[in-house]
């Protein structure tokens, strides 16, 4: 048996190609969408932010790939 919603659960979706893809803006989502799942904010940030942008990004996916897509330019 499969439950199903009945609105359809629509994901973010982020470009990084434009604006919402740069650095502190996907900083800014990570601290938000980590309080909102009861996550370590502080540790999740400074994972972020131990590298280039291309670990920035790998890491937001890491934890918030399954509720936000992110768009490759």
């Amino acid at each position: 048996m499969a439950i199903i919603p009945r609105t359809p659960v629509t994901r973010e979706v982020i470009d990084l190609g434009g604006p919402q893809g740069n650095a502190y803006y996907l900083l800014g989502r990570a601290r938000n969408l980590s309080k909102q799942l009861d996550l370590d904010a502080e540790a999740i940030l400074k994972e972020m932010k131990e590298s280039d942008y291309d670990n920035l990004v790998k890491i937001f996916d890491k934890y918030f790939g399954e509720f936000v897509d992110l768009i490759l330019p």
